[in-house]
């Protein structure tokens, strides 16, 4: 297992310290590898979700360039 050294602004540290107070975690070690886990898998998730194709014309129209689809002259047969 990697041991890493960091330094974590004092709000993260007082965060991680009340959930270990309050039972969340045995102690900082666990909270931290487990936060950094979900961590890495939310932004893996988010990340997954933006390499989705969209298409390159869906807001490329301009406001001159739309019609209003009442207007248009499609026969529907009605």
């Amino acid at each position: 297992m990697s041991r890493i050294k960091l330094s974590l602004p004092d709000q993260v540290d007082s965060d991680i310290q009340r959930l270990v107070d309050q039972g969340e975690f045995l102690n900082r070690d666990q909270a931290v590898e487990d936060l950094l886990k979900r961590g890495i898998s939310a932004y893996n998730v988010t990340t997954e979700e933006t390499e989705s194709p969209v298409d390159d014309d869906m807001f490329g129209q301009t406001a001159a360039e739309q019609q209003d689809p009442a207007q248009m002259d499609d026969d529907y047969g009605f």
